[in-house]
């Protein structure tokens, strides 16, 4: 007798939902997306999920896979589910199986933690899971569909920068010495004044318990009315109306992943300065040839070495050669390597020049992707201006990180009057830096050949593992690091970077080693405060969101719950 075939379980196939609320946003992408509320049969799902191809897990890969078919793909009707790939159990959260194989990982992680925690002990059924791997499905959709119409390259090289440069303005100002002796306010009270949010007053004195509790409960309450207000936009009005599901994936976005990191340790300076280390070490690592463990190992001795008829080329004890002569021979591989460097270099630009030049300029693409926007928009969508690359805040972030402007004002003028006849020069020939200029479209050719979907699987990792470390709840925050603990990760993150300087850069700024490492020490002062850094953190969030969900900018949580018929 033959065995029947088995099929996998059905439950948590997405069903139809109703439309969320849309609205207009700057362009970016051309690809057409799916709109979430599409609702797909098990046949459906097979067919477009064998278009996708589906990589073999690595090791780490499979102790998720394992984690997610135990928490979201129990056994149902005796179906053995290891025998089905996780993309035809349950239903897609993007248009990648790497990115969703991360986040049913977290998802799955959070579900174990929070709700089985307390669900478990009620009942069996798994109704109540299904429902909310649903909603994420649903959210995740609709967030990946709105991703594609915002401008990325605005938003990572020109609005985020921005945000940094002035965390770090207000930084040096409310710590420079005479601000300090001039003010009886605290450092700590002359940056709020200087970089207000609302989430952190008032601000916390260490006297006084009070005001640490009332800026605590502040700090959450903001990320209630973020996460309450992206809900009301992204979820359907049947899920929206079930208040204790709405707040249960409230509370575990808002408090569990949120809370565990820009509540957290993420945004303690000594955790800052680690990161950076492992980030360097990580480049570095990169930039190294890597080793197969099967080299072969050259006997570079010849016969009479080998044979002891002749001294080897360590032991010889002739005098050294003349100084004059190692130096010419010094200078010339010097010159030899540099040369190298530079047809190197030119030959890169040169190529990715002529690249760019055959490509279609930025001004087609935004035009491209607004027809392709959806017609039907609550509001309606401003004119949106390119500017050019070069004129984007990431350069001016580097200056002010340098602070070129005081070290050598005489360079930071030079750079400024470039960019400026690059941008707006009298000759059109020379404004190569203007939009759709030449130099413009190379810069674009580099961010859309660098900046793509791959790098998301690798972010979400990192995020997962730090947030929860061996795919669980990390244990109670321990105490921080001492001072002295602290100024040795400081020290050693100085090394690092430093370490990516060549010594000639310090000898052309006239400093010595160590002078370069206590001015790169100074200066990652600025990331020292974990109070001031939750202000960066807060404000790159609500950007973010902002971004994505426009009408949150427009409406508060309670108008935005009553245009969906939901009165509370």
């Amino acid at each position: 007798m033959t065995q029947p075939l088995l099929r996998p379980p059905t439950t948590l196939q997405p069903r139809p939902k109703a439309n969320p609320t849309s609205s207009s946003s700057s362009i970016a992408g051309q690809i057409t997306v799916k709109t979430p509320q599409q609702s797909r049969t098990p046949s459906e799902t097979r067919h477009s999920t064998s278009l996708r191809p589906s990589p073999t897990p690595a090791a780490a890969d499979r102790v998720n896979v394992a984690l997610i078919r135990r928490v979201l793909c129990p056994q149902q009707s005796g179906i053995p589910n290891d025998t089905w790939p996780i993309n035809e159990l349950l239903p897609p959260l993007s248009s990648s199986n790497e990115v969703d194989l991360q986040l049913y990982t977290i998802i799955a992680i959070v579900v174990k933690e929070l709700v089985y925690s307390w669900y478990g002990k009620i009942t069996p059924d798994q109704a109540f899971v299904e429902e909310v791997v649903r909603i994420v499905a649903h959210c995740t959709l609709a967030v990946e569909g709105r991703l594609r119409k915002i401008d990325l390259e605005s938003l990572l090289l020109d609005e985020i920068p921005e945000l940094v440069e002035s965390h770090v303005l207000a930084y040096r100002i409310s710590h420079g010495s005479a601000q300090t002796s001039a003010s009886s306010n605290s450092p700590r009270a002359v940056y709020h004044e200087l970089n207000p949010h609302p989430a952190m007053l008032p601000v916390p004195e260490p006297s006084s318990e009070t005001s640490i509790a009332q800026q605590s409960k502040n700090e959450v309450d903001f990320r209630q009315l973020l996460v309450q207000g992206a809900l009301a936009i992204l979820l359907p009005t049947e899920d929206l109306e079930n208040a204790c599901l709405r707040t249960l994936v409230a509370d575990a976005v808002a408090e569990t992943i949120l809370g565990k990191s820009i509540g957290g340790r993420v945004c303690d300076g000594w955790f800052v300065w680690t990161s950076i280390t492992k980030l360097v070490d990580e480049v570095k690592a990169l930039s190294k040839p890597r080793t197969t463990g099967k080299e072969i190992e050259v006997d570079t001795r010849s016969r009479l070495e080998k044979f002891g008829l002749l001294s080897e080329r360590g032991d010889d004890t002739r005098p050294a050669t003349n100084g004059r002569r190692s130096t010419l021979s010094e200078v010339f591989w010097r010159v030899l390597q540099y040369g190298y460097l530079t047809v190197i270099s030119l030959q890169f630009v040169m190529v990715g020049l002529f690249t760019a030049s055959s490509e279609a300029p930025r001004s087609c693409w935004s035009k491209t992707t607004a027809v392709e926007a959806p017609l039907a928009q609550t509001t309606v969508a401003p004119a949106v201006t390119l500017r050019p690359l070069l004129d984007f805040k990431i350069f001016s972030l580097v200056s002010t990180m340098l602070d070129l402007s005081f070290r050598m004002p005489w360079l930071s003028g030079s750079l400024a009057l470039m960019q400026h006849h690059l941008i707006q020069s009298p000759l059109t020939l020379l404004r190569v830096g203007a939009v759709d200029g030449l130099f413009d479209q190379y810069l674009h050719h580099l961010l859309v050949t660098h900046l793509n979907a791959s790098l998301i699987p690798p972010i979400l990792s990192t995020m997962r593992t730090t947030l929860f470390p061996r795919n669980a709840l990390p244990p109670p925050t321990p105490d921080p690091p001492s001072p002295e603990q602290q100024s040795e990760i400081r020290r050693h993150c100085a090394e690092t970077l430093c370490s990516l300087f060549p010594a000639m850069l310090s000898q052309a700024a006239g400093l010595s080693r160590q002078q370069l490492i206590q001015e790169v020490e100074g200066e990652l002062d600025v990331w020292g405060d974990a109070y001031l850094n939750k202000h960066l953190a807060y404000q790159i969030l609500e950007l973010v969101v902002v971004r994505v969900l426009p009408e949150m900018g427009e409406k508060g949580v309670k108008e935005l719950m009553e245009a969906r018929g939901i009165y509370t």
